[in-house]
């Protein structure tokens, strides 16, 4: 396979530097006992920086952990905690998920004059939303809240139609920030990156399924369609783009800062919503990502459109992506790459937001951690396929450098410096939101996992701010929707399958206009019962109960729990994953693949899967004495 030449001084180097960190090289191993302890151990660090902020800093956004006092940073509404709702249940604290859920419902609102990232109040808020409402309102996962009455989902419908103003342009692309009031101001940059651009289609697509209205999702994947039709001739996109124009203004190509997500997005969007158009971009883009910018065990950025390397660097970013090539099924690249990012690790005790393949130093004037969660998401992933204990030691070393290097009085805090390991007054929402959920899914896994994505009803897919989706069949079967559904109105005699409008039409350009009644001025702040127009739904079957929507039946038994058992649905479309690296292609399967699909999956897996300070006051001091009963 082609590769271009780094130079003979950094080739050499990244064998010097291979020498001196092996990537092989493992510690004691984790034993059974002891990933029960780490488990507990990355539990309490969650309390210790969650009750952190609830006591010092909330409804402010974020927790400045060393000074315990509170900052808005993104929009003013409760971050941390929304970004938190989906760990608590993760977690099994039912009682603060409850109160959470309530106060967020009751308290947090939208209508605020503040002009926030549309990629960041995506991720963060919008998902966090989501996934705290398709948990709080289903009985299979065993966090149901009995008074939820979709508080959390009106939110959503509120915040996502105020984000869709940033999505007017020429190129479909959105603009990167969008004021919640006015829309997108007249002096709003045109330029937006790759990631902030493509990395909107599982938030927004969700939405969709749980609504009817195919708006949010139209508008998501018209934006992907609008970066995909500028990559270049050898499939790259760069990492800046003029919204208006189409033109690239930042052209180096990676798999890191700018465009990580953009990746990652194309295969978890197929793997949740079944579209192959994503497959076929995602697959695409992989393999000229793994021709061009791959220099085994490292990656590199290069130009866009002549592939010559501009930049032999790490950043952690790309710590993300041997994750994504397990859920690819490409393991074996993943496993060497994982490995280099780690020896990074363990040279500094944390990973720098940027490493030198040249010179094998911290790049200047990226020398900190912000607590990120790409690598301990990579080392969940690896250990789910592989069950090789070497990533239970990698795991290790995360939770001792972030207890004894990054732990401060109130929370986590950044590290400003890898090398002297000063610490920086701040903490970001993900960090409750991914590095310790990664982590303790990491050792709940080992110990013999009990929580809702390993043993729950569904497969989950992380979105990436590490948000739990499930792969329901009201989400991952909409195409089939009226098929799948009108197997309960058959033999009903009253109610069938009934089509529904398609104002939207499958579109091959990227024009941006918006059909149908939608209109940017009005703010819809409920959830309708129905819509008139649906361009993903073929059909509705009508008058469907609580476990027909969501592929379960309940039985009720002496002490009025509920027990679930699943329902044999007719589905066309199978994933699989193969794990050995002389296939990595992405399959399709049909029925009558059946039995080829269950022989599979023995040797893979599939992994589809503000307020009142007064009443903010109360809130938590309820959530404290929560903590102190439990």
């Amino acid at each position: 396979m082609y590769r271009r030449e780094m130079g003979a001084v950094a080739v050499y180097h990244l064998i010097a530097f291979a020498a001196v960190f092996p990537l092989g090289a493992l510690a004691d191993g984790v034993s059974p006992s002891e990933a029960k302890q780490l488990r507990d151990e990355v539990r309490e660090m969650f309390y210790h920086a969650f009750d952190g902020y609830m006591h010092h800093a909330f409804p402010l956004d974020e927790l400045r952990p060393l000074t315990c006092k509170g900052e808005d940073t993104l929009g003013g509404y409760a971050l941390t905690l929304i970004d938190s709702l989906d760990t608590l249940a993760l977690l099994g604290d039912r009682e603060r998920f409850s109160a959470a859920v309530e106060w967020v419902g009751k308290n947090v609102w939208f209508d605020i004059d503040k002009t926030v990232s549309v990629f960041e109040t995506t991720i963060r808020v919008l998902g966090g939303l989501l996934s705290a409402h398709l948990i709080a309102s289903d009985y299979a996962t065993g966090m149901k809240i009995q008074s939820y009455d979709d508080q959390l989902l009106h939110l959503a419908v509120d915040l996502a139609t105020r984000l869709l103003p940033a999505f007017d342009t020429p190129t479909g692309i959105p603009f990167g920030s969008v004021n919640l009031v006015h829309g997108v101001d007249e002096n709003e940059s045109k330029i937006t990156s790759t990631a902030g651009g493509g990395t909107l289609t599982l938030e927004f697509g969700v939405l969709s399924r749980l609504t009817n209205n195919p708006i949010y999702e139209h508008v998501t994947k018209n934006a992907v369609r609008g970066i995909w039709a500028r990559r270049s001739k050898i499939n790259l996109v760069g990492a800046h783009i003029n919204v208006f124009t189409g033109e690239w203004t930042q052209k180096d190509a990676g798999i890191g800062t700018s465009i990580d997500s953009f990746y990652e997005y194309l295969l978890k969007a197929y793997l949740l919503f079944g579209d192959e158009e994503y497959l076929f971009m995602f697959q695409e883009a992989y393999k000229a990502a793994m021709h061009y910018l791959h220099h085994d065990p490292w990656y590199v950025e290069v130009n866009m459109n002549s592939a010559a390397t501009v930049w032999p660097l790490f950043n952690s970013l790309q710590a993300f992506w041997p994750g994504l090539q397990v859920l690819a099924g490409d393991i074996d690249p993943a496993v060497r790459t994982h490995a280099a990012f780690l020896s990074v690790w363990k040279k500094y005790g944390f990973t720098p937001e940027g490493f030198n393949l040249a010179t094998l130093n911290v790049q200047s004037g990226q020398k900190g951690y912000p607590l990120r969660p790409e690598l301990m998401e990579s080392t969940y992933w690896l250990f789910k396929a592989t069950r090789d204990p070497r990533y239970l030691d990698a795991g290790r070393d995360f939770v001792t450098s972030l207890q004894y290097g990054s732990r401060c009085p109130c929370g986590y805090c950044h590290i400003a410096d890898v090398e002297s390991h000063k610490q920086d007054d701040h903490m970001e929402s993900f960090f409750l939101a991914e590095t310790v959920k990664y982590l303790w899914l990491l050792f709940d896994l080992a110990v013999g996992p009990d929580n809702i994505v390993e043993n729950g009803p569904y497969k989950y897919i992380f979105s990436t701010e590490g948000h739990l989706l499930p792969a329901t069949p009201e989400i991952s079967l909409v195409s089939e929707h009226c098929s799948y559904f009108g197997a309960f109105c058959k033999g009903d005699g009253m109610h069938k399958c009934h089509p529904m409008d398609t104002s939207f039409d499958r579109q091959e350009t990227n024009d941006t206009q918006f059909h149908g009644d939608w209109d940017p001025s009005i703010r819809h702040t409920k959830v309708q019962n129905s819509f008139s127009s649906s361009g993903f739904i073929k059909g509705h079957c009508p008058g469907l109960t609580h476990g027909q929507k969501f592929g379960k039946l309940y039985v009720e038994n002496d002490e009025n729990t509920y027990e679930h058992k699943s329902m044999d649905y007719p589905q066309k479309r199978s994933v699989v994953f193969i794990s050995n690296p002389t296939a990595r292609q992405i399959m399709d399967a049909d029925q009558d693949n059946t039995s080829n699909i269950q022989e599979m999956n023995q040797n893979s897996e599939r992994v589809a899967y503000l307020t009142d300070s007064k009443e903010a006051e109360t809130f938590s001091e309820e959530m404290q004495q929560v903590d102190d009963t439990s």
